[in-house]
């Protein structure tokens, strides 16, 4: 074999290592990567948000304005927003991207950058090698134009959540001192009530807990609270054969605070029998004379804060409720003893509340 055959075959020898170091196409071996594959997972309301995308560096580079990197304007092709294979972002619910809706499910996420601007591509063909073989014309499920801020220096590629609120968060591809951002938000109701109904067919159906919670819920975001009343009734009745039933005054207390917002006033006085009969401890208690307390039923605060405090005589709170009812049937001397009680006995950290409680009543001036 002459020397320069041999050269040549060593030659081939060595692309073909080249490549398969890069590709890695007759093994599976879990070697390090230069780009490392990140998940990163965010919950929005009851929404799960996962974002699957591999994360380069910059390695001193101009990423932003060097089109080898980043591809301007689509061409040749859209960004893959990371590298290797295409970044996915997946939603548990519906929901809005910039205000505009998007469909449950994962989607292949694209960036055609200009400048400054940038148009997200949302793409129901997820499972691309990068973005080599994007059809924009048919792949594509939402595209949204938003603008690049500046941020702090990111060395590898990453996204972040930010501005979180009860029902929206921003999401930023940050990768040197770019940020690309997007608000991702949900119809907060509509998907935690859809949620609440799924679950409650499930394991948590035995828990009258469960039933409870998913009433309060409703109840807290004055939504679906017909279907909450029930919830609540079922937290107490239990199912099938009152399986599960445990009348308590924690579900007492959410059943009576829905009539209340329901104007079910005949309800409402029956519940309030109900929870007069009812054991409890002295929180629970306390909880539902309160509630009675805010709804003027005054009588039945007083009685039931008595109640507690026949097993519970130096508990605080139950004084403080006791002696507030007898302020309000016009009972201002044993409201005055009871309070000037609950105040001996009130912990420091609380004890500026009922003293001012106590002299307002004193005055005459207390108020609800």
């Amino acid at each position: 074999m002459t020397s320069k055959i041999l050269t040549i075959l060593c030659a081939i020898a060595c692309i073909f290592n080249s490549h398969a170091q890069r590709s890695n196409p007759f093994h599976t071996l879990n070697t390090p990567s230069s780009s490392p594959q990140v998940l990163e997972m965010q919950k929005l309301g009851v929404t799960q948000i996962e974002i699957n995308y591999h994360s380069p560096a910059l390695r001193n580079r101009d990423v932003w304005n060097t089109p080898g990197v980043i591809p301007q304007n689509g061409t040749p092709i859209a960004w893959r927003a990371g590298a290797n294979m295409n970044t996915t972002i997946s939603f548990s619910t519906d929901v809005f991207i910039e205000g505009q809706p998007l469909s449950a499910g994962t989607y292949g996420f694209h960036i055609v950058p200009n400048g400054n601007e940038f148009k997200l591509l949302f793409a129901h063909n997820n499972n691309q090698w990068g973005s080599y073989y994007l059809d924009t014309n048919k792949d594509i499920t939402l595209s949204v134009d938003v603008s690049g801020v500046s941020c702090p220096k990111s060395e590898q590629l990453d996204y972040e959540f930010l501005n979180r609120t009860e029902n929206s968060v921003v999401i930023g591809l940050e990768w040197g001192e770019k940020r690309i951002p997007f608000t991702v938000s949900v119809d907060l109701n509509t998907t935690v009530v859809k949620s609440l109904r799924k679950e409650l067919r499930g394991i948590n159906t035995y828990r009258w807990e469960a039933w409870n919670d998913a009433a309060s819920w409703c109840l807290n975001h004055n939504t679906n609270l017909e279907e909450a009343l029930t919830w609540a009734e079922r937290s107490i009745l239990g199912g099938y054969n009152g399986f599960g039933a445990n009348k308590n005054l924690t579900n007492l207390t959410t059943k009576a605070r829905i009539q209340q917002k329901l104007n079910k006033t005949e309800e409402l006085q029956q519940t309030i029998i109900e929870a007069l009969s009812t054991v409890g401890t002295a929180y629970d208690i306390n909880t539902f004379s309160m509630f009675l307390i805010r709804n003027k039923s005054f009588d039945e605060a007083l009685q039931l804060s008595e109640i507690g405090l026949k097993d519970n005589p130096k508990v605080w709170y139950l004084m403080l409720n006791h002696g507030i009812s007898n302020y309000f049937l016009g009972k201002k001397k044993a409201a005055v003893k009871m309070l000037d009680k609950a105040h001996q006995n009130t912990p420091d950290s609380y004890k500026s509340y009922v003293g001012k409680v106590l002299d307002d009543v004193k005055n005459g001036t207390y108020k609800l």
